[in-house]
């Protein structure tokens, strides 16, 4: 009986000592956003070879004088850009039965470019919601939802996913997206 009754208090022990530190441990939250990098925006998209969406700021540059590439160039400001690869420009012109970003009108261009900026730096642990879709306004003023999976829903109803998050920059943090987000309802 006393040496039952002292095992059973060894266990309880050993219990005690392992389970309480382990349900007294603080959960951990969300992984911090990364620091800024050294090279903007525009410098990442350059060397990673974003070249149509390089393309496209260009091309309203050029034609209405936005002045992205500067803005996305500069130190000053911080924004959040959902950038979509050069397959995912390449499945938009399969689908919209053109050769490229010129064929489109610049001020259609330029509401697609805004739409896929948002002010600050978002990282993925303030842009992927753990539960619920979360709703990310864009500089355009349009919306467009995030599930917990990472796939985004434009206005058109069309998904795309993040496949790269959080690549920091010295003025804001690029996710990778694999289509492109058109704010059309």
């Amino acid at each position: 009986m006393r040496r039952s009754m002292f095992t059973l208090t060894l266990v309880g022990l050993l219990v005690v000592g392992l389970v309480a530190p382990a349900m007294a441990a603080p959960k951990r939250g969300p992984q911090a956003a990364p620091t800024p990098g050294p090279d903007s925006i525009a410098a990442i998209a350059t060397e990673a070879s974003f070249t149509e969406l390089v393309g496209a700021l260009a091309y309203v540059d050029e034609e209405l004088d936005t002045g992205l590439i500067e803005l996305f160039s500069t130190r000053s400001g911080q924004y959040t850009v959902f950038a979509p690869t050069d397959d995912a420009f390449q499945g938009l012109y399969e689908a919209l039965e053109i050769d490229g970003i010129t064929d489109l009108p610049a001020e259609f261009v330029l509401d697609v470019l805004l739409y896929h900026v948002t002010e600050g730096r978002r990282a993925a642990n303030s842009v992927v919601p753990p539960v619920r879709p979360r709703t990310v306004t864009t500089l355009l003023g349009e919306a467009f939802s995030v599930d917990r999976a990472g796939v985004i829903t434009d206005l058109a109803g069309g998904k795309t996913t993040i496949d790269t998050p959080d690549t920091s920059a010295s003025n804001g943090i690029i996710h990778v997206i694999d289509g492109v987000l058109l704010p059309l309802e």
